[in-house]
C-alpha cells in the first residue's frame, strides 16, 4: 500500500489525562479510510491533530514520507490537508462563491473584489466536483445537504489531497447521503483524493470505506479491510471484552410505582415513537450515539422544544408541559449537559446559581430574596457535595469543571424533584467527582426519586441503570434489563445485530 499519511505514536493530553495514547496508523493514497469508535474514543481529537487544530504532545505525522509539523489549520492546508467539521460554518447571507473564497477573494490593484473571476473560479471547482450550481446563489437558499457540499467545496478549493469528513451525514436524508457518497467516490476516483471518513453509522462505513481503523479509549485497536469490514466485527473492536468494567451500583430499595410514562413521542426530523416508563427508586438509562435523539426527545417532553405528537402521563394524569418552568413546578427537573451556557450564570456567585430555579421558596412578601434562608440552604449543599472552595459569594465561573457540576446539581436538587433527568452528568469532570456523582444518583434513586440518565458513556450507563433504553437515529431500538448486561449487547442493540463476532 502506498501511504500518503503515517501517524507514529500520536499522544494527546488534556488536563494531565491522555485522550490519545501511542496511536499509529497509515492512510493509503486515494482510499476512503473510516475511523470509528465509541463516543469519547478520540476520533475527533485525532482528526483535529491531522487537520492542524490541535498539536500532539507526542508522536510524528508523516506525509509522503516526510515529517510535517502542523501548528494550525492554515499550515495543514499548505500541506494539502483539509477538514470539514460536523457543524456547518457557511454564511447564509453570502453567495456560494463568497463562501468558497471567504477571506481570500481575488482583488484588483485597488483592493476591490473581482466578482466575475471569483464566480468563474468557484464554478470551476464545483464543475470538477460534478456539482451544477450558480456560484451567485445565496447559500441560505440551499438545502442542508447542498450547504454541506459547499462546505466541502470550500475546503477542496485549497487544492488539498487529503480530505477529512467528520460526521458529514448527521443531518442528511438517505437520498442526500447517497449523493454525498457519490461525490466522495468521484473525488477519489477522478482527483486521486484521499478521504478520511468519521462516522458512528456502521452501515455507512461499510458502504463507503476501503478500510476501517478502530479507536477505543484513546488507543488504536486495529484496521479492517475488504471482507473483514462487518458490523459485528467493528462493534467487537469498539467495545472489546470489558464485561466487568461497569461495577454495577445495585439499588438498595424495592422497585416503586411508575411516576412518569411517555408513549409515542414524535417530532418530525428529530425522533419518532419514543416510549418509556420511569419508576420511583430506579434509574432508567438512555443510550445512543450522535444523532440518536436522546436529548431532543427529553427536551420536547419537558416543554423546552416542540412535541408533534405523543402522550405523557405523570402521577396518573395526562399532562402536556409548555415550558421547563412548568416542569419544575410539577417536580420534573432537567440537568443540562451544557452547564456553561445553559446551566449556570458563571459571573454570578454560587448562592445566586443554586437558588436560581427555586426563587419562589426564598422570596419575601416584599419580593426580595431572604438571604439568610437562602444562605442556610446553599451552605448545606456546599457541605454535602464538598464544593471547593466552600465560599458562597465566589463567582461560579472561577470554579473547576467538577465543582461547577456540583453547583449545577445543587441547583436542581434544591427544587426537591420527584423526577430527576440528568444529561451527561459527568461530562468534563475528573474520576473523583464522577464517582461522587454516581453514588449520589444511586442514593437519590434509593430515596424515592425516579432518575432518568442520558449518557454517551456506555460504562456509566451500565454502572448506574436498572434498565437501558437504546436509541439510534431517532428510534427506540429496545429496552434492556441490566442483568449482567454487557457493552457488546448494548452496541448490538444499537445497530440491530443479534450478536457480535469475537
Amino acid at each position: 500500500m502506498d501511504a500518503i499519511l503515517k501517524l507514529e505514536g500520536i499522544g494527546k493530553m488534556f488536563g494531565g489525562n491522555y485522550v490519545l495514547k501511542d496511536v499509529s496508523l497509515e492512510i493509503g493514497r486515494g482510499e476512503v479510510h473510516a475511523v470509528i469508535g465509541e463516543n469519547g474514543a478520540g476520533k475527533s481529537t485525532l482528526m483535529k491533530i491531522i487537520g492542524g487544530i490541535y498539536e500532539p504532545n507526542e508522536g510524528v505525522i508523516r506525509k509522503n514520507g516526510e515529517k510535517i509539523l502542523l501548528h494550525n489549520a492554515i499550515e495543514a492546508y499548505k500541506q494539502g490537508i483539509g477538514i470539514v467539521h460536523q457543524e456547518l460554518s457557511v454564511a447564509d447571507n453570502l453567495t456560494i462563491a463568497e463562501n468558497i473564497f471567504a477571506g481570500r477573494q481575488p482583488v484588483n490593484r485597488f483592493g476591490f473584489v473581482r466578482e466575475k473571476q471569483m464566480c468563474e473560479d468557484a464554478g470551476k471547482i464545483l464543475g470538477e466536483m460534478g456539482i451544477r450550481l450558480d456560484p451567485r446563489e445565496k447559500v441560505g437558499n440551499l438545502s442542508v445537504a447542498m450547504q454541506q457540499i459547499i462546505e466541502i467545496a470550500k475546503v477542496v478549493s485549497h487544492r488539498i489531497d487529503v480530505l477529512i469528513l467528520d460526521e458529514p451525514t448527521s443531518s442528511l436524508s438517505n437520498k442526500e447521503i447517497a449523493h454525498l457518497f457519490e461525490l466522495v467516490r468521484r473525488l477519489c476516483r477522478e482527483q486521486g483524493m484521499t478521504v478520511i471518513f468519521i462516522s458512528h453509522k456502521l452501515d455507512e462505513v461499510m458502504a463507503i470505506s476501503d478500510r476501517v481503523s478502530v479507536l477505543r479509549n484513546g488507543n488504536f485497536i486495529g484496521t479492517l479491510s475488504g471482507e473483514e469490514i462487518t458490523a459485528s466485527r467493528m462493534i467487537h473492536m469498539m467495545v472489546g471484552d470489558q464485561l466487568d468494567s461497569r461495577s454495577f451500583l445495585a439499588p438498595k430499595t424495592p422497585e416503586g410505582e411508575v411516576i412518569l410514562r411517555a408513549e409515542g413521542l414524535c417530532r418530525e426530523g428529530k425522533f419518532r415513537d419514543v416510549s418509556f416508563a420511569l419508576q420511583k427508586n430506579r434509574i432508567l438509562g438512555i443510550f445512543g450515539l450522535i444523532g440518536a435523539g436522546r436529548t431532543e426527545s427529553i427536551l420536547s417532553l419537558i416543554g423546552a422544544d416542540r412535541l408533534d405528537s405523543g402522550r405523557v402521563t405523570y402521577e396518573g394524569r395526562e399532562i402536556r408541559l409548555s415550558s421547563p418552568k412548568e416542569a419544575i413546578a410539577k417536580g420534573i427537573v432537567y440537568l443540562t449537559e451544557n452547564r456553561r451556557d445553559l446551566g449556570l450564570f458563571l459571573p454570578k456567585e454560587i448562592s445566586d446559581n443554586v437558588i436560581a430555579a427555586s426563587l419562589g421558596a426564598f422570596t419575601t412578601k416584599r419580593h426580595t430574596v431572604d438571604r439568610k434562608k437562602a444562605g442556610e440552604a446553599v451552605e448545606g449543599y456546599i457541605q454535602k457535595l464538598k464544593i471547593q472552595p466552600p465560599v458562597m459569594d465566589k463567582p461560579a465561573g472561577t470554579y473547576s469543571g467538577g465543582n461547577q457540576q456540583k453547583i449545577l446539581f445543587s441547583k436542581v436538587l434544591l427544587t426537591d424533584p420527584k423526577v430527576l433527568i440528568v444529561d451527561e452528568p459527568t461530562k468534563g469532570v475528573d474520576i473523583g467527582v464522577k464517582m461522587t456523582i454516581h453514588h449520589m444518583l444511586r442514593d437519590l434513586a434509593d430515596s424515592g426519586i425516579a432518575v432518568l440518565l442520558i449518557s454517551s458513556e456506555l460504562p456509566e450507563i451500565l454502572k448506574l441503570s436498572d434498565r437501558v433504553l437504546v436509541m439510534h437515529e431517532g428510534e427506540c431500538r429496545g429496552l434492556l434489563e441490566n442483568r449482567d448486561l454487557t457493552e457488546r449487547e448494548v452496541m448490538a442493540a444499537v445497530y440491530g445485530e443479534k450478536e457480535v463476532q469475537q
